[in-house]
């Protein structure tokens, strides 16, 4: 098996990355030769889980994974430990796992460390079963050593990454604002062929008055791309600093710094035409309906509808699912899917994770403000309502990634904080709830009846916690 790893050298404008790539003759080749794309049915759900650091942050120092077949998943008296007897996902800091469609193979990009950006693929064979394909494909170079990446369509990866600089007067303390300037950088991978097929580095398109307003955005996320595969849609984290109020200095480079200003652009979203990454430009939602930002942590915030239409949460502050138009590609302001409305909660609510499901039907995992736990809802999109479901141990502070100052001084953190993925079978949703060092179970939600099954046991440890099914 060839490695098709990319000269670390850092590319302009958009190439085709197989004239730029390098081969490796891999040190442990697969027998069977290139794995292809996800072809045959469903055996298995992979379940992962997160694992603390050598100093015992709560699931900061890598992945496990392992895999059961559906019966097993359903079935609660069978027992899963995953992170005393799964296989270890190669990745320094929690892996940013994806799945294929049929759940044969997992991807991933390794996040952060001497192989941070580096892409590895796994034929999933069962239990802690996995076979590392070694078609190994290195992003660093355009997307540095802690990329964000996901699928954005069946064989399709895009990895993002966007970072800012602000121009003053002078080098340190008492400059005075002139400008910020956003770049954005973009790579498109086949997964089916692991490589790099197209990349990207442009500026962001803000308008001249809204750089010199301090509007800048810092990071981009979860790209997917519509049903005719003509635009690719990418979550922002749209800031803007005050350029009128200067807040001291940088500690490190003695830099003058700026205090954060007040925003008045709504959630926005960076949109390319595909294939060819070109003609970038941002749209915003009407700031009446939403102006918190939709570029997520960890888990996918946009999916498109059955009915063509891309609905995007507000993920992992808002309460809101938005809608961009398969007709216009632009934000439909008529329409705003408020959570905490459509479940009538007394309290804030944030959408942790969620997963378009079909015709409209999708799952949130959810918190409430200044309440522990974790809480899973159903939604239909077009009705606009949701049906609380009910799990064990839902109420427990592990979930939700309380603040110290909410867990009486104590820092915490909750898996609902880092979960990546709800996996899907038939008629299935399948969801993996362990708080913080505490045993759970998979839920199993049949998403047309609603009921809900509890299955699997999942064994768990301090400072671990499960956080995808796939």
């Amino acid at each position: 098996m060839n490695n098709k790893l990319l000269t670390k050298v850092m590319f302009g404008a958009v190439l085709v990355a197989g004239a730029l790539g390098a081969c490796k003759k891999s040190d442990n080749p697969v027998t069977e030769g290139p794995s292809g794309p996800d072809a045959w049915d469903r055996k298995y759900i992979t379940l992962t889980a997160a694992i603390p650091d050598g100093e015992g942050t709560a699931g900061n120092g890598g992945t496990m994974a392992y895999a059961i077949t559906l019966d097993q998943a359903i079935n609660p008296n069978f027992e899963v430990s995953a992170i005393a007897n799964g296989y270890g996902l190669r990745s320094q800091r929690t892996a940013r796992v994806q799945g294929s469609a049929n759940g044969n193979f997992l991807y991933n990009i390794q996040y952060t460390g001497t192989d941070g950006g580096i892409f590895n693929k796994y034929k999933v064979e069962g239990q802690k079963n996995f076979v590392d394909t070694r078609e190994e494909v290195n992003t660093e170079p355009i997307l540095g050593s802690s990329p964000r990446w996901v699928v954005a369509s069946d064989g399709i990866g895009v990895g993002v990454y966007a970072s800012t600089v602000i121009e003053a007067s002078g080098a340190g303390a008492g400059a005075d604002f002139i400008d910020v300037k956003s770049t954005a950088k973009i790579a498109v991978l086949n997964l089916n062929d692991p490589q790099i097929t197209r990349q990207t580095e442009f500026t962001i398109p803000f308008t001249p008055e809204q750089t010199k307003a301090g509007y800048q955005i810092g990071r981009i996320d979860v790209p997917v791309l519509n049903a005719a595969k003509t635009k690719l849609f990418i979550g922002c984290n749209l800031s803007r600093t005050d350029p009128t109020k200067k807040s001291g200095v940088n500690a490190t480079t003695g830099a003058q710094t700026w205090t954060s200003g007040t925003r008045e652009l709504g959630t926005a979203t960076l949109v390319v035409d595909y294939p060819s990454l070109s003609n970038p430009k941002l749209i915003y939602v009407d700031p009446a309906i939403s102006k918190v930002n939709n570029h997520s942590y960890r888990t996918m915030t946009q999916y498109v509808g059955t009915d063509g239409h891309v609905y995007q949460a507000t993920a992992t502050s808002g309460s809101q699912i938005l809608r961009i138009s398969s007709t216009t590609n632009e934000y439909d302001n008529s329409y705003n899917f408020n959570l905490k409305t459509a479940l009538g909660a007394a309290n804030n609510v944030a959408i942790a994770s969620w997963r378009y499901i079909k015709d409209g039907i999708g799952i949130v995992l959810y918190t409430e403000t200044g309440v522990a736990g974790g809480y899973i809802a159903l939604v239909d999109l077009n009705a606009r309502t949701a049906t609380k479901l009910v799990t064990d141990n839902q109420t427990d502070a592990g979930f939700s990634g309380l603040t110290a100052a909410q867990n009486g001084g104590k820092a915490l953190t909750g898996t609902f904080g880092q979960f990546q993925h709800i996996g899907l079978a038939g008629d299935y949703a399948y969801v993996p709830m362990t708080p913080n060092g505490v045993d759970g179970n998979l839920y199993l939600i049949n998403w047309k009846t609603k009921q809900v099954t509890k299955g699997a046991k999942l064994k768990n440890q301090s400072g671990s916690f499960y956080l995808g099914a796939y």
